[in-house]
């Protein structure tokens, strides 16, 4: 089988994740896709906190996703971004959870350096509203106890 679209990629990176939660113990419920940046809402078992999470999934290996320049404004206390690589079919997904605030800053100063870098070429880069988040040294990888510090 070929590798899937990318919003299959996506509606299944959100579907690991409640799962993966739900496992060790979370409320979850996948949002209706109208629901402003928030994925996944999660809570504990009581339902006294709330956790809102927006899943990025990658069909591969690479440990780097594409936001956009909302999340350089994304830094919320109860706001969790999940990174997901499906690698291949039949492998455990690789989890990367990372609280916004750290994606905020990363996504933000990343730009300005890519910004002040010139191209090969010698020519400014362009200002857009794409960015980039990436884990290569696994930082972040499996830090599952992020949920825990938030909802107790």
């Amino acid at each position: 089988m070929d590798k899937i679209s990318g919003i299959q990629s996506g509606v299944s990176g959100e579907y690991f994740i409640a799962a993966e939660l739900s496992r060790r113990g979370y409320m979850c419920s996948i949002t209706l896709k109208n629901t402003k940046g928030i994925d996944v809402l999660v809570s504990n078992e009581n339902s006294k906190k709330l956790v809102g999470v927006q899943v990025k999934t990658n069909n591969s290996n690479r440990k780097a996703w594409v936001l956009n320049k909302k999340a350089e404004e994304l830094a919320e206390d109860n706001f969790i971004y999940v990174f997901t690589n499906l690698k291949e079919l039949g492998q455990v997904p690789d989890y990367y959870i990372v609280p916004s605030q750290i994606v905020a800053r990363y996504v933000k100063e990343k730009h300005k350096e890519w910004l002040n870098t010139p191209r090969k070429n010698g020519q400014a880069h362009r200002e857009n509203d794409m960015r980039m988040f990436r884990d290569e040294n696994e930082e972040f990888k499996n830090k599952w106890e992020i949920f825990e510090l938030l909802l107790g």
